[in-house]
C-alpha cells in the first residue's frame, strides 16, 4: 500500500539538546497511527516536522508524497490539523469560522453538517472568545476537518473533552478513517488510541522504542495475564485443582489471583472445578495486561541516554 507519511533517519536538535534521534517509520495510506510517549518525548517535534511547522536538523520526510517543508498550499488542502494550541480572531463566531475555513478547500463539508459533528450546533453564533477551553477544541477540531483531509494530524485532539464529547468525537474521527482517511495522533490517554489507532508507536528520549498493534505491541498479546477470585468460605488453596505448569497462585486473605500465559487452560481448570463442587467463586475475572500496564512497563525499561 502506498504511503501517506515516510520518515528516515529523523533528527531534531535545538542547540545542544536532541529532541528527536534518528527515527523511521511509515503510516500507510488508510491508516491510523498513535504516537505514545511521555512529555519531552519528542512527539510533537515529529509530528511538526511532518506538517511543516519546523524543519529537521537531518533525515528525510514525506508527507502525501511531498516535503511538507516546501510543498504549500497544495499539500495544505490535503491536510487536516488539531494543534496543542490554537488561536482564533476572537470576534468571531464558531459558526463564521468555519464557514470561513470552508473557503480555502474544493470540496469542504457543510458548516452546519460539522457543526453537528463536534458538538457545537448549539454554541454556532458565540464568539470564539466565550467559548470554554472543551468548546476551543471542538472548534479546533472541526477547522481540521473541514476539508474532509486525505491526512489528519491529531496532537491531543481532545484535551478538555467531558467523557460523552470524547466518545462523539472517536466515533466521528474512526468514521472517517474507515472512509479511507489516514490519522497520525498523539495522545495522552490510552483508551484513546486503543480505540482510534491500528498501530502505535512509543517513543521516548527522542527514540521509537515500540511499535505494534494495540493488542501485541511490547509482547501484549504473550504477556502473562491473571484469573482473580474469592476462595469460597471452608476452602483452602491446596484443594484448588491441577493447573497449567507455568501457573503461580498467590493468595491475599481469602483472594486468589493466578498468573498464567495459558489463561484458557486455567479458567477452564477453575470453572470446570467450581462446577463440579457448586461453588460460587465471587469477584471471578480474566485479565489481560491493559495498553496502560505494557505502556508503563516499556517507558520504565528505557534508561536515560
Amino acid at each position: 500500500m502506498a504511503a501517506a507519511i515516510e520518515v528516515e533517519q529523523l533528527h531534531k536538535a535545538y542547540g545542544t539538546f536532541e529532541a528527536v534521534r534518528g527515527i523511521s517509520f511509515r503510516v500507510s495510506t488508510g491508516e491510523s497511527v498513535a504516537l505514545l510517549g511521555p512529555n519531552g518525548a519528542g512527539k510533537s517535534t515529529t509530528v511538526e516536522v511532518l506538517e511543516g511547522y519546523r524543519r529537521p536538523t537531518s533525515g528525510a520526510v514525506s508527507v502525501l508524497g511531498a516535503d511538507p517543508m516546501t510543498a504549500g498550499t497544495q499539500l495544505r488542502r490535503r491536510i487536516g490539523i488539531v494543534l496543542q494550541e490554537a488561536g482564533f480572531p476572537p470576534e468571531l463566531t464558531a459558526a463564521e469560522l468555519v464557514t470561513t475555513w470552508r473557503r480555502y478547500f474544493t470540496d469542504p463539508m457543510e458548516t452546519a453538517e460539522v457543526l453537528d459533528a463536534v458538538g457545537l450546533t448549539a454554541r454556532r453564533d458565540v464568539r470564539a472568545k466565550s467559548l470554554s477551553g472543551g468548546e476551543h477544541r471542538r472548534l479546533d477540531l472541526a477547522l481540521a476537518l473541514v476539508g474532509r483531509p486525505e491526512l489528519l494530524f491529531l496532537d491531543e485532539p481532545t484535551t478538555g473533552f467531558d467523557p460523552s464529547a470524547r466518545r462523539v468525537a472517536w466515533d466521528l474521527i474512526d468514521g472517517l478513517v474507515g472512509q479511507g482517511m489516514t490519522l497520525l495522533l498523539t495522545t495522552h490517554y490510552l483508551d484513546e488510541a486503543q480505540r482510534l489507532a491500528d498501530r502505535i508507536l512509543i517513543i521516548n528520549e527522542g527514540r521509537i522504542v515500540a511499535d505494534g498493534t494495540p493488542d501485541e505491541i511490547g509482547g501484549r498479546g504473550r504477556a502473562p495475564g491473571t484469573v482473580t477470585f474469592s476462595l469460597p468460605d471452608g476452602m483452602a488453596a491446596s484443594e484448588l485443582p491441577v493447573l497449567p505448569a507455568d501457573a503461580a497462585v498467590d493468595v491475599v486473605d481469602r483472594g486468589i489471583r493466578i498468573t498464567s500465559t495459558d489463561l484458557v487452560r486455567v479458567s477452564h481448570a477453575i470453572t470446570g472445578w467450581a462446577l463440579a463442587r457448586g461453588l460460587d467463586l465471587n469477584g471471578f475475572r480474566v485479565a489481560r495486561p491493559s495498553l496502560e500496564d505494557v505502556y508503563l512497563s516499556i517507558i520504565g525499561e528505557v534508561t536515560p541516554a
